[in-house]
């Protein structure tokens, strides 16, 4: 797998009682038969993810008293980055935790996500200190009506939180270059393994996909006792930033690179994906075709007008512009398919639930040729519909598809980037998985606490449910700090998390606090000290 570094698992807690909830227990049409058992739990449960990359997250749904109604969609909320100590094996800021799980289970959140990155999980060959601990601090901290806690393994290295891979995989690496994804300029990508040697023993003798197996498993064996109970579900990374994607653009640049437009680079001048490009081109007689990719796709910042392989009536849209992103964009499926299989098997009889993610690409959603979804790896344009096969596939391996941008709107993206429409992007997504029939989870893309950002997500949730008949939706809010326990914002966040627990019945504004008032938000002295906290 291109694994550069596997991320994490993550896990969700969720409250049960009566015909207890599971976080998307439901069987779905395009399962593969898979069913989950829903018990009673006296207490809350978490849903793990592990992911392969940098964004691996834990989700912890918490259950507390309520017992969820049909339509409701349950509000995680992403813990901060340095949750975790460096050795993976304890809490930092317990009482600030243990403070803020109070807060949050006031406010109906279902549970959290937390992130442990591969890089510190395991640091040393064949070493893994993903640890029991973790788990032992969260449940001290949480006290009887919050949250539980899993680790979450990233591998991608971010730049923002600067937690690269693993020393040994970086060593690799350094010894064989061409482990690692390259552009046409010979810029190396260091946040992903090429998945051009997903199957080739590159890693002391193993292939990525082994080693990411063997870090499931080995997370599997730890919390065996957690799986099915506490640990309800797992997110597996499947790409940079755990998204299932090249990493055309670095990821610490991916929240800049919507507004100055960047169309990205083609990853796929490693020997390995060379390898696989030319055996592709030779076995339908054009040889040409199979030295690299388009020469025309000229530089990252350019108007894709300006190019000849981009722009409207561009090579893109020729046979040669065929062959090559059906091969791009089937190598990286085709890499999701082998994760997920892995993932699948390893899984299978522990009552979890899977899901990976797909990347928000939507600044040149508005072209015909859409090249910044290209150059990552989804073959989507004008013309095709490149999210419908990432659906099957999902579906294929009964896991949920994770999105984002769900706060964003196409009006307001426009404004600085004509060409952005974050908003029709999304409702793409959101008809992918409506057809192939598979649950979904939402986030937000950049940290918004105001009400149109909230009643924006609300909005899009109800885009992806209306018509259903026991819609599967959840949303993780990214992420909590200091700001989330303001007075202003907390009293907007509490309303969001009612008004998602009643979404059936929401109608128009969020001011209008929804006619559905299971839970009061929390008065500011009930947060006060968790903002002291931190």
């Amino acid at each position: 797998m291109a694994i550069a570094s596997p991320s994490a698992p993550s896990c969700c807690c969720t409250t049960r009682t009566g015909s207890a909830y599971r976080r998307f227990s439901q069987p779905i049409s395009t399962w593969a038969g898979a069913k989950v058992q829903c018990r009673v739990l006296p207490r809350p449960a978490i849903a793990s993810r592990l992911n392969a990359s940098s964004d691996g997250e834990l989700v912890y749904e918490l259950n507390y008293s309520q017992r969820r109604r049909r339509g409701a969609f349950p509000v995680y909320v992403k813990l901060p980055v340095d949750v975790v100590d460096p050795t993976a094996q304890t809490m930092r800021r317990k009482k600030a935790m243990a403070q803020s799980f109070r807060a949050l289970a006031a406010a109906g959140v279902e549970g959290v996500v937390m992130e442990v990155w591969w890089g510190l999980v395991e640091r040393n060959f064949l070493e893994s200190t993903i640890g029991k601990e973790v788990f032992l601090n969260f449940d001290a901290c949480q006290g009887s009506d919050a949250i539980s806690l899993l680790a979450v393994t990233k591998g991608v290295f971010t730049g923002q939180e600067g937690i690269p891979l693993p020393l040994w995989v970086l060593e690799e690496m350094d010894k064989d270059p061409d482990v690692s994804y390259a552009d046409r300029f010979g810029r190396r990508s260091m946040e992903y393994i090429s998945l051009g040697c997903d199957v080739l023993p590159v890693l002391h003798g193993r292939s990525p996909i082994q080693a990411y197996a063997d870090l499931m498993r080995s997370f599997r064996d730890t919390f065996r006792s957690f799986l099915g109970g506490t640990i309800t579900g797992i997110q597996v990374g499947l790409g940079p930033g755990g998204e299932l994607r090249y990493p055309s653009c670095p990821t610490q640049k991916l929240t800049q690179a919507s507004r100055s437009g960047e169309l990205g680079e083609f990853q796929c001048y490693d020997k390995y994906m060379l390898a696989s490009l030319r055996a592709c081109a030779c076995k339908i007689g054009m040889r040409e075709w199979g030295y690299g990719g388009p020469i025309d796709a000229s530089s990252l910042m350019q108007n894709p007008e300006s190019t000849e392989f981009f722009r409207s009536d561009g090579s893109w849209n020729t046979p040669y512009g065929e062959f090559f992103l059906e091969w791009y964009s089937g190598m990286l499926l085709l890499h999701g398919e082998r994760i997920c299989r892995e993932a699948e098997t390893i899984f299978r009889g522990n009552e979890v639930n899977m899901s990976g993610k797909v990347g928000g690409i939507h600044w040149h959603y508005g072209t015909q040729s859409h090249p910044s979804e290209l150059t990552s790896g989804y073959y989507n344009t004008s013309a095709r519909d490149g999210y419908i096969p990432i659906a099957r596939m999902f579906g294929r391996y009964s896991f949920t598809m994770c999105c984002s941008c769900f706060e964003m709107q196409d009006a307001e993206e426009q404004q600085i980037n004509p060409a952005s429409q974050p908003e029709s992007f999304l409702k793409q997504l959101l008809l992918a998985a409506r057809i192939c029939d598979i649950p979904l989870e939402g986030e937000n893309y950049s940290t918004n606490l105001d009400n149109e950002s909230f009643q924006q997500v609300l909005k899009m949730s109800k885009f992806y449910s209306d018509g259903l008949e026991m819609p599967l939706f959840s949303f993780n809010f990214v992420r909590m700090d200091k700001n989330l326990f303001e007075p202003r914002n907390w009293v907007s966040f509490s309303r969001f998390v009612r008004q998602m627990s009643a979404v059936n019945m929401f109608q128009a504004s969020l001011d209008s606090g929804g006619g559905h008032t299971s839970l009061s938000p929390p008065s500011a002295s009930a947060f006060a000290g968790t903002i002291l906290a931190y």
